[in-house]
């Protein structure tokens, strides 16, 4: 498998530590976010990654280069304007040929991604989605499903507060099959979450969502940055 960890955001929520550097370069327990995300990929055998830059590219270059120190190898997409999460995938659709993972480069989590890339290919998927239990989904893309089956009948980005479908939230991190770049128009901002998830439910595409159980943080915020500090150094 590969993987396509977007780094490209501009992180203008945790200012001002993202004045200068990508929030994908925010250091946890002295490692940096991305550090964690290619070694958390590589545990589970993904050793060809892309990475999209947009913010401060230099800052990942350098501490990655070509992967080669971490066991892996790394290929870049520089997005001169951003494309948004799905339009970076498409600019890479000749290095996605074959089952991918798309991993939002501001969450932490120990979740064992081979326990979800083996429930995405057991279910024949298109998409797998990685859900987890928030006590705000009305601020997240939150899922309604068939709970029996995994199968997701509704996908909503954000939905107004008390009318949530449920409170599975993406986590921002999916399984999918090359097909799913054919729903992306090329050369254009495109949002997985507000524009291919809708249309491949319209579609009637095989879209699943996988709950994880182990420990999970988007580093959204200050607030949530500084919680997964102190997580880190109880041994979360």
């Amino acid at each position: 498998m590969k993987a396509l960890v977007l780094a490209a955001g501009q992180g203008t929520r945790l200012r001002p530590l993202t004045l200068h550097q990508p929030k994908a370069m925010l250091p946890i327990g002295g490692t940096p976010l991305i550090g964690h995300i290619v070694a958390l990929l590589r545990r589970h055998g993904v050793t060809d990654i892309a990475v999209n830059l947009h913010h401060c590219p230099e800052a990942i270059r350098a501490y990655l280069g070509d992967g080669r120190s971490f066991g892996v190898r790394i290929t870049y997409s520089h997005e001169p304007e951003l494309m948004g999460t799905a339009g970076a995938a498409k600019r890479l659709e000749g290095f996605l040929d074959e089952t991918f993972f798309v991993y939002y480069g501001d969450v932490f989590t120990m979740a064992d991604l081979t326990a979800l890339s083996e429930f995405h290919r057991a279910k024949d998927a298109l998409a797998t989605v990685a859900v987890h239990t928030v006590q705000d989904p009305w601020t997240k893309g939150v899922v309604e499903w068939d709970e029996d089956s995994g199968r997701i009948e509704r996908f909503v980005e954000k939905p107004p507060r008390g009318e949530e479908p449920s409170d599975l939230a993406n986590t921002g991190i999916y399984v999918m099959e090359p097909q799913v770049l054919d729903y992306i128009p090329p050369d254009r901002f495109c949002d997985f979450g507000y524009d291919v998830f809708p249309a491949l439910l319209d579609a009637g595409m095989p879209v699943y969502a996988y709950r994880i159980q182990e420990y999970l943080m988007d580093i959204g915020s200050l607030e949530k940055y500084e919680q997964v500090q102190k997580d880190y150094e109880r041994g979360l």
